[in-house]
């Protein structure tokens, strides 16, 4: 849990993701999403305790990038995937993923050691580009089929939720809706080429 509110409050505070009045707006969303997954993930109690912390944390200026280098070294690759898959869900919680916002989760993917190809995947689950299904599942729409199945069976067993099952509940859901996603991006494809 102390890892995970360093990042949060070190991304929310970030002073160059948007002007001050936006980000005045826009933080109290980001805040209330970030209490809920507390309450969610650790209970009332410990959430009461966490968003203290984080309230705290958010008056000093955070080492971004030394706490995501300690993330790195601490946190195992699937765990590190649903943090930046919750960053995105931070994000979108004015309804709108700002570009600002969507490069310093990619510098944060970066020093995380999350794969170029992950981060492509992610963020086109919550930005969609016309070519979705196929960044999704890492692969270019001139792949075979073959390809097409055995990307959909690599990403099916990178992110099946029994992987993070470990961190809690809420990382299970989060990780139930990225293997949703991948399943229907790969539905998508199927039916778009009149796959068997």
């Amino acid at each position: 849990m102390s890892r995970l509110h360093p990042v949060v409050s070190g991304y929310t505070y970030c002073p160059d993701r948007r002007s001050d009045e936006s980000r005045r707006k826009v933080l109290k969303s980001e805040l209330d999403f970030v209490k809920q997954f507390f309450v969610r993930q650790f209970g009332r109690d410990s959430a009461s305790e966490a968003t203290m912390m984080l309230k705290d944390l958010l008056k000093q200026e955070i080492p971004l990038m030394d706490v995501c280098r300690q993330i790195a070294r601490n946190m195992d690759y699937s765990s590190r995937l649903q943090l930046l898959q919750l960053l995105f869900n931070v994000s979108l919680a004015d309804g709108t993923v700002h570009q600002s916002e969507q490069e310093i989760i990619n510098r944060i993917s970066v020093n995380i050691g999350i794969s170029s190809a992950d981060f492509t995947s992610i963020r086109n689950m919550f930005i969609p580009e016309t070519d979705s299904s196929y960044k999704i599942l890492e692969i270019e729409p001139s792949a075979t089929d073959d390809k097409v199945k055995k990307a959909y069976r690599r990403m099916a067993m990178k992110y099946h939720p029994d992987k993070v099952s470990h961190l809690g509940e809420d990382f299970r859901k989060t990780a139930d809706e990225k293997f949703r996603k991948v399943n229907e991006a790969y539905e998508r494809i199927r039916k778009e080429r009149n796959m068997a």
